[in-house]
């Protein structure tokens, strides 16, 4: 059974930081790639950022380039995102995503406000 399970999420003033973490199990974890996606409210689920199987290729989308990074540790069948200098844009619910196995997690809020 596949599960993925996020963590990290909270409530952080603009500017600081997060570092979120998906634990996988339920599959290879090592020869898959993986997603972050987000949800705002009243907003449909969107692709954050994306890395292969071996953590050699990343990509971002636009507007957290710089910002965010994603990285995974296949001993751990985990993988990370950290987000550093946060806006109230970044106000979602984050998930990871296993396209081979088309899973998500359950999400993990990440709230931006003063």
């Amino acid at each position: 059974q596949v599960q993925l399970v996020e963590s990290g999420g909270g409530l952080v003033q603009p500017g600081g930081s997060l570092r979120l973490s998906c634990a996988a199990s339920g599959f290879s974890f090592s020869t898959n790639s993986m997603y972050w996606y987000r949800q705002s409210p009243g907003k449909g689920r969107d692709w954050v950022a994306w890395i292969t199987s071996t953590g050699g290729s990343t990509n971002y989308v636009d507007s957290v380039k710089g910002r965010f990074t994603i990285s995974r540790d296949n001993a751990k069948d985990t993988v990370y995102l950290q987000m550093n200098g946060l806006k109230p844009e970044d106000t979602a619910v984050y998930y990871c995503y296993a396209p081979a196995r088309k899973s998500w997690g359950q999400g993990t809020q990440v709230t931006v406000s003063s």
